[in-house]
């Protein structure tokens, strides 16, 4: 049955919905970096391992056996990296400055799609590079140490950031690049390896039970749950769609921070942020257009 146009755009709203709460629970959990990468990424790895084993019908063997390969390998790393990078620098940074390093997907997808698919780099992707770069930088200097230019904590939460908006760009290019990758069970694995080593490093204190289920809520609900939607988003409307709405993400999730835990970013983080969000926006609508030009004109 043909799904009405605005069905991928509900998956990919209700997907963007789900996700924003989750820098908010991961506050009020009050676990350190590792402990909360420990609990989040087993409980993910397990979700997603699980949904595989049921949802692959007889294609285990083959799809396990691709993962042994540079892409498969590059995957899982890509994921295990990703998930190490958000817990550790929500523990240490601004939210804000964080998740507008991660709402860099877009670009680094286009940079990487040239390096890896051959595809060219338009003009306004570099335009949008610099003016995500300035945004953040703007963030950065917008909370300052004594004797500093800049806080050190939101230095590092910067860097982290587009760390992660690089490698999630990676894994959506890989995944692209390579059909056969099976990308519940690589990233079920990658989330499994990285809360290992979280579970490995992480202090063990004795976490409260409500601060267990906060974490686990991230961990099994809240990332199996929407990173499903917005995939499955993917196949019922444009790439870019979704990218946009994901950018609800960076509103959203400060906002709910700043009102749950008393988190406020700076003025300079708003005016960063809004240029990082603009920017973006404007970016994914001008490359939308221009692919439904080049459609039209095949």
């Amino acid at each position: 049955m043909k799904q009405h146009p605005a069905f991928g755009l509900l998956l990919a709203l209700t997907g963007a919905l789900i996700i924003s709460p989750d820098t908010l629970l991961m506050r009020l959990s009050g676990m350190g970096g590792f402990e909360m990468l420990g609990w989040r990424g087993t409980a993910m790895g397990l979700v997603l391992v699980t949904a595989w084993v049921l949802t692959a019908r007889g294609r285990h063997v083959f799809e396990a056996g691709a993962l042994v390969s540079g892409a498969g390998l590059a995957l899982i790393l890509c994921q295990a990296a990703n998930g190490a990078l958000f817990s550790v620098a929500i523990a240490v940074a601004p939210v804000t400055v964080v998740l507008m390093g991660v709402a860099t997907v877009p670009v680094f997808s286009a940079l990487l799609s040239q390096l890896l698919l051959g595809e060219p780099t338009t003009r306004a992707t570099w335009v949008t590079i610099a003016a995500v770069l300035f945004g953040i930088g703007l963030a950065i200097f917008g909370k300052s140490d004594a004797g500093l230019p800049f806080d050190m904590a939101t230095f590092w939460g910067g860097i982290m950031g587009l760390s992660m908006g690089l490698l999630l760009a990676m894994t959506f290019v890989l995944i692209r690049k390579h059909h056969q990758l099976p990308i519940l069970l690589g990233m079920g694995i990658g989330a499994l390896i990285s809360g290992m080593v979280g579970l490995s490093f992480a202090q063990d204190r004795g976490a409260t039970a409500t601060e267990i289920v906060l974490i686990l809520t991230t961990g099994a609900f809240i990332l199996p749950a929407s990173f499903f939607l917005l995939t499955l988003a993917n196949r019922y409307t444009a790439s870019a769609n979704v990218s946009l709405l994901m950018l609800l993400e960076t509103v959203l999730g400060p906002i709910l921070v700043w009102v749950g835990v008393g988190e406020a970013p700076t003025p300079l983080m708003m005016v960063g942020g809004a240029i990082v969000v603009a920017s973006l926006a404007t970016y994914l609508v001008h490359m939308r257009l221009a692919r439904g030009r080049t459609a039209r004109a095949i």
